[in-house]
């Protein structure tokens, strides 16, 4: 076992070390408010990577290893399949978790997650990154100031012109599904998270796959729409995609139309990670947040900073719940219709 050190900085451990896991190591090492502890992953390749950028961690090969190096937290960034299982492992032993979305295939998967984490009374996040861009961040505080009045309808899209790059996204036994869960549940969690998580009350959807229907769970959609209606009988409308022939890299956008003015998000120049965000007034417009934005590693730093002042469970995990049964919804509709 390794260690402690004299300081309050919380030990972490990193599983999974593909890009997204050395990315999102790379922004937190750069914060300073953590140790990174341990790395672990399976691949000689990714594990000397990231070793690189952490020299003095210790390395291994899967979770246990990371168990074994009395790490205050774990950051996982492997499979989505895998995300569960090893949530509620580490959490079972004590350990804080922040785990790249999403937390399970089905609701059924992060309900277990979310109540390790409340049975250990220990921290979990999730990467909900885009709730961390200086844009989100300035539509959401207009939104909640009452200043374009009640919304009654919001729009929001993900179209990615490529799509993933790994084989287990496209088997759904591995990645739980297709766009909506790499990409729409981008679009529900930022929609109810600007509206403080209401009641959702009727969910449609179309889901296809190669231009036709989805025929079953057992394919990965590559389009999907779908409309929430919710308790206040506004309408959410998202739309996500891989492999859209959008004329640009990506195209994604968030409009909140309320009874007394409107806002919106959007990316700049087809970038995945350029973003503006204005306040719109009938024909007016006014600048909320512009590029450049160094958000991607927001999310995992604000779980380091509360892991630091509390271990303990938070009890808005239980978003992540409401989040993946909305995404059950989806697909129960898509297949239904």
């Amino acid at each position: 076992m390794l260690e402690r050190p004299s300081t309050k900085r919380p030990r972490l451990g990193f599983l999974g070390l593909g890009w997204i896991g050395r990315s999102r190591m790379q922004s937190l090492a750069e914060t300073g408010l953590v140790d990174i502890a341990a790395l672990a992953d399976p691949s000689d390749d990714c594990l000397a990577e990231a070793a690189a950028l952490a020299p003095a961690a210790a390395q291994g090969r899967d979770l246990d290893d990371l168990l074994t190096a009395g790490c205050d937290g774990i950051v996982i960034a492997t499979p989505s399949a895998l995300h569960a299982e090893q949530t509620i492992a580490a959490l079972d032993r004590g350990v804080a978790v922040f785990c790249q979305k999403p937390l399970g295939r089905d609701a059924d998967e992060a309900a277990r997650a979310v109540a390790a984490a409340r049975q250990a009374d220990r921290l979990l996040g999730l990467d909900l990154c885009y709730r961390h861009t200086a844009a989100m961040q300035a539509l959401r505080d207009t939104v909640r100031s009452g200043a374009v009045g009640e919304i009654f309808a919001a729009d929001l899209v993900f179209h990615n012109a490529y799509g993933p790059d790994k084989p287990w996204f496209y088997d759904a036994a591995l990645s739980g599904g297709g766009c909506v869960m790499d990409l729409g549940v981008h679009l529900v969690d930022l929609a109810l998270w600007v509206l403080d998580f209401p009641p959702v009350t009727k969910v449609s959807a179309q889901l296809f796959a190669g231009g036709q229907p989805l025929a079953s769970r057992a394919q990965t959609e590559d389009y999907g729409i779908a409309t929430l209606q919710l308790a206040s009988g506004a309408a959410v409308r998202i739309a996500c995609s891989w492999n859209l022939s959008a004329g640009q890299d990506a195209v994604i956008g968030a409009d909140f139309h309320g009874t007394q003015g409107g806002v919106s998000m959007r990316n700049r120049n087809g970038s995945f990670f350029d973003f503006d965000a204005h306040h719109h007034s009938g024909t007016s417009s006014r600048p909320l947040a512009e590029p450049p934005d160094d958000w991607g590693g927001r999310a995992l730093a604000d779980w380091a900073r509360r892991l630091a002042q509390s271990p303990g469970f938070d009890p808005a995990a239980e978003e992540f719940v409401q989040l993946s049964r909305i995404i059950d919804g989806i697909y129960e509709a898509g297949l239904a219709e």
